[in-house]
């Protein structure tokens, strides 16, 4: 495991980005069911997956959503965060065996709150987003 960042407010500045990869395996999608209770057979049943358009099994969005807890808790702010909302737009489907990077890019900050704009984004290896959205985040003192 990482430590994670210890930004402060004023060392944030707008356009810094950060990013991490990972590979998306099928125990972390069987873990995400167990923990979400969704057993939705387009992510659990190979079979089944196959008799769609997508030929195989589709990720949760929300477990590849929930990398963005990850980002802002370990990577920007890090360690001074507190998620204050979060949009997201699921573009393109993610698959096991994608290797995936995930971004932050830090479009506002505000003096008066002390909350920061992110734009996330998730693209997958052929470099496609597959999911982008708006993250605001409490950098505590």
């Amino acid at each position: 495991m990482i430590d994670a960042c210890e930004y402060q407010f004023n060392d944030i500045e707008i356009g810094q980005t950060e990013t991490f990869e990972l590979v998306i395996t099928e125990s972390m999608l069987d873990d995400f069911a167990r923990l979400s209770g969704d057993y939705n057979p387009l992510h659990m049943n190979e079979n089944y997956a196959y008799s769609t358009i997508f030929k195989r099994r589709v990720c949760h969005g929300m477990l590849v959503a929930s990398f963005f807890s990850r980002l802002v808790g370990m990577y920007i702010p890090g360690k001074n965060a507190l998620y204050f909302s979060q949009t997201l737009k699921f573009i393109h489907p993610c698959f096991i065996d994608d290797t995936l990077k995930i971004e932050g890019k830090v479009l506002d900050k505000s003096e008066s709150t002390k909350l920061i704009t992110l734009k996330t984004s998730v693209f997958n290896d052929m470099g496609k987003c597959i999911i982008d959205g708006q993250a605001k985040v409490l950098v505590r003192d």
